[in-house]
């Protein structure tokens, strides 16, 4: 076999996740070699063609924040931005954005390609890994060439044994029109990495002048678009590579009628009794339900077959109908995923009053693959069974892009990292949202796709979008993630806002301050209370600091019980600690802690069965084992 020359960092697979890894690993000056079966895939959007969304556009912000790709590419191939939750608190509202997917994957592939010296990009297929003394020193590539580095970030996807379901038919493939990656799941098993099985679906693409439009409610976007990169901390005027139309003009000012008209509108119909009843006598067709797929599909974006099954009471579901890019006439069908036969898809699309003409362009179809339980890995997505060796995305037993490309990001981070022989970031659960994302993982372990929600994070009203770059200000200065001056400027942000908290809690309204007078409307604002100098600050600047007195009262109690939290998890358990010698320890929560090895006392409170009395003992036992 014929060896290529050595990297730092591999990273294999390039979805999301891979892309954001091998891209800030390249960042960071690291030698990087990034390997896909297809380059022409590259951040392909396999299944919904939009990115953000409640939580999730919390998590593409903080990627912009650490110095991602995945926020200013949806702003740049977006069709249509949203504010989801826009009527709630700012905690729970979500920027959502429609994507070109022809232009997404386009650009991220250009980014990639121009990204610098550091990166270099390679078809084939990895089929195994090089070990010495039980760490990760290179990959294996069908192609009779092998590569060695000092790190390697596996980002698998789907294509780990991918099998294709359409009712009857199977074929082997990550996804519909691409390969399946056998040997690698087979060579990971005989290295002692246990695999499992999960699913996950799409619904079927149909071609845009075959729907009925005046039978649907149009869904517009916002008229004032709320973008996922933190412009106001780049520089004045700062336009990416490859911009759009609609971003040219969102940055330029353009009024918010030109701006909603400028964006393509998405539009929501419903199933019904007839839907039903085409479900219900072909259920016993579906692989889901005729034992074909073993595997655990996400219970937050079921198929249809699992909708009609699981609410048996319902008739109607809402169906979203969103164009799949700007030019094209492709339609994605939001809220019909399913692994149903062709014939029984075209009845389904024909009960639908918008879609009873509707030409299918692509069938929906399950796909089952391999993922590897998140406990074998640590918070540094490192695993710990193969040194050097990292984890990211559906790999991790995770649904959706932006939580892959949050791993990614991370993995990519520490891959680096290690590569160079520096410590490692780890996120922890207090101060961002993919923090909660990989503390979830590595603490609970999934069983079926993860997918983020704003209840998973117990102090969401910290985790508010807009303060992502000034909360990851440490992170990203330490280490060294943001390039130019950025880091100045969210220093100078961070500074106005504080500014400015503490002005509006010490100017007076009569008896009152101007914060009270603002919590006492709680976020009804009115401007006319406000110093006309703080309503010359950047929107964003203004934005944040409202949040922070509207809510100070509740966000102090949350930093104080964060501050109680981080107590234990400064306690650190040796590595060689040794359960069994714990007295009074119940065998379950000794079998759950030998198992999960969790590298902290405050991981070890968040193992789902672990209780408050096993970690006072274990605490005793710690300080005991310290002073040996």
């Amino acid at each position: 076999m014929f060896c290529g020359r050595n990297f730092d960092v591999i990273v294999v697979g390039a979805g999301h996740a891979g892309c954001e890894a091998a891209a800030i690993a390249a960042k960071l000056r690291c030698d990087t070699l990034l390997i896909t079966g297809n380059l022409d895939t590259i951040a392909k959007m396999s299944c919904n063609p939009s990115i953000g969304g409640v939580a999730k556009g919390n998590i593409v912000r903080e990627i912009d924040a650490l110095g991602g790709q995945m926020a200013i590419n949806a702003d740049v191939s977006a069709i249509q931005f949203r504010m989801l939750n826009a009527s709630k608190g700012a905690a729970v509202q979500g920027p959502r954005a429609q994507c070109d997917k022809f232009k997404y994957q386009e650009r991220m592939k250009l980014i990639l390609e121009h990204i610098g010296g550091n990166l270099s990009l390679f078809q084939g297929e990895v089929v195994d890994l090089i070990l010495e003394s039980d760490a990760a020193a290179g990959v294996k590539v069908n192609l009779g060439v092998c590569f060695r580095s000092k790190a390697i970030v596996l980002t698998g996807g789907t294509f780990l044994r991918g099998l294709i379901c359409v009712g009857e038919s199977k074929i082997i493939g990550g996804r519909l029109g691409d390969f399946a990656a056998y040997s690698l799941s087979e060579n990971l098993q005989k290295y002692g990495i246990a695999l499992g099985r999960m699913k996950t679906g799409t619904p079927p693409r149909i071609l845009g002048s075959s729907i009925d439009f005046s039978r649907c409610d149009e869904q517009k976007g916002d008229g004032d678009p709320c973008l996922f990169g933190f412009y106001d901390t780049r520089p004045d005027g700062f336009v990416p590579q490859f911009a759009s139309q609609l971003f040219l003009a969102i940055r330029g000012g353009q009024n918010s009628s030109d701006l909603s008209n400028l964006q393509r509108s998405c539009w929501i119909d419903h199933t019904n009794a007839s839907t039903k009843e085409v479900v219900e006598a072909n259920i016993h067709r579906s692989p889901l339900y005729s034992g074909e797929i073993t595997g655990i599909g996400p219970r937050y974006c079921p198929s249809i077959e699992d909708k009609y099954v699981r609410f048996a009471d319902r008739d109607q579901h809402r169906l979203f109908l969103e164009p799949e890019g700007s030019d094209g006439d492709e339609w994605y069908v939001n809220g019909l995923s399913t692994s149903l036969p062709f014939d029984v898809q075209v009845d389904i699309l024909r009960s639908v009053p918008s879609l009873r003409q509707a030409r299918i362009m692509r069938p929906g179809y399950a796909v089952e693959y391999d993922y590897a339980p998140p406990t074998q890995i640590f918070p540094t997505l490192e695993s710990k069974i193969i040194k050097n060796l990292f984890f990211a995305g559906q790999i991790n037993g995770t649904s959706g892009y932006e939580e892959a490309a949050g791993q990614g990001l991370i993995a990519g981070i520490n891959a680096a990292r290690n590569s160079m022989g520096k410590s490692a970031l780890t996120l922890d659960r207090y101060g961002s949202y993919i923090g909660v994302l990989i503390d979830d993982l590595v603490t609970k372990g999934t069983s079926e796709p993860y997918r983020m929600f704003t209840s998973r994070a117990e102090h969401r009203l910290l985790l508010n979008h807009g303060s992502a770059d000034v909360r990851l200000l440490a992170i990203a200065r330490d280490f060294g993630l943001l390039e130019g001056d950025r880091v100045a400027r969210i220093e100078r942000k961070l500074e106005r806002i504080n500014f400015w908290v503490n002005e509006l809690e010490s100017a007076r309204i009569g008896e009152h301050s101007v914060a009270d007078c603002l919590r006492q409307n709680f976020g009804k604002i009115s401007r006319g209370i406000l110093p006309e100098k703080f309503l010359c600050e950047s929107q964003r600047v203004i934005d944040e600091v409202l949040y922070r007195v509207t809510y100070a009262g509740y966000i102090e109690r949350e930093q104080r019980q964060i501050a109680k939290l981080r107590d234990m998890d400064s306690v650190k358990i040796p590595s060689n600690f040794c359960y069994d010698d714990v007295r009074n320890l119940k065998a379950e929560s000794r079998q759950k802690l030998k198992q999960f090895r969790p590298i902290t006392l405050g991981m070890a409170a968040r193992i789902s069965g672990i209780s408050p009395v096993d970690i006072g003992t274990i605490w005793v036992y710690i300080e005991k084992f310290r002073k040996i």
